[in-house]
């Protein structure tokens, strides 16, 4: 799951970086449609979950460690 995920992380970073460039290119042209001012909106959420869950990640392993280990000793 980790490594799926890091995977489309990476590829949505991919597509909100195309869709920024793609929002200042249309604006040379003059005021863009709403549509192509909001695009990049989707993948910037998406990025947000997928780096939030990958921020956790060492922190969650740390804390099964440390229960794991603490439960060994207790039995």
């Amino acid at each position: 799951m980790s490594l799926w995920i890091r995977y489309a992380h990476r590829w949505l970073s991919l597509a909100f970086t195309l869709t920024v460039i793609a929002n200042f290119a249309v604006r040379g042209f003059g005021e863009p449609p709403a549509w192509v001012t909001f695009s990049p909106l989707p993948p910037l959420f998406l990025l947000m979950f997928s780096g939030l869950y990958m921020f956790v990640l060492p922190y969650t392993a740390k804390w099964r460690r440390a229960t794991q280990g603490s439960g060994r000793m207790n039995a």
